[in-house]
């Protein structure tokens, strides 16, 4: 008697149903992982921002009167950006710097429309970061809350 070798068409099933989880976990798993990437352009293009507008602040004694070029920045998203940058002053003392995700142009693909805020005090020190979803609502924190993890 001759014996068959094979593969029945239920276990071929239960193994790509399997597979299909798998791919499904990693998948979600790179896309956190590269918006991390992208998180932490924002935080290093905002670290050197922080220390030019502490130059300024240095200079003129003041932040009021502070602009994109004078931090190095003119709110344009760029071939290669993921956000695009820009600083307000609304104090003697105090700034804030926004990284705000290109949603149209800049580098693809374009995010989620959310946008990144650290403020600046007088002494060179980071006091505030937040957040704001697509709704537009701004959610103070330390770590980022759930929109960046």
């Amino acid at each position: 008697m001759k014996l068959k070798h094979g593969f029945t068409l239920i276990e071929l099933i239960v193994v790509i149903i399997i597979v299909g989880i798998l791919a499904a976990m990693g998948i979600s798993q790179y896309s956190l992982t590269v918006e991390k990437s992208r998180l932490a352009e924002a935080k290093i293009r905002i670290g050197a921002m922080r220390q030019l507008a502490y130059d300024y602040y240095l200079n003129n004694g003041t932040f009021v009167g502070i602009a994109n070029p004078d931090v190095g920045v003119d709110n344009t998203c760029y071939s290669t950006d993921y956000y695009r940058y820009t600083v307000a002053s609304s104090a003697a003392a105090v700034m804030y710097m926004r990284a705000t995700r290109c949603s149209g142009q800049g580098k693809a693909p374009a995010g989620p429309n959310y946008n990144l805020q650290w403020g600046l005090a007088s002494d060179g020190r980071l006091y505030q970061q937040a957040y704001a979803n697509s709704d537009g609502v701004w959610v103070y924190s330390g770590d980022w809350g759930p929109c960046c993890r």
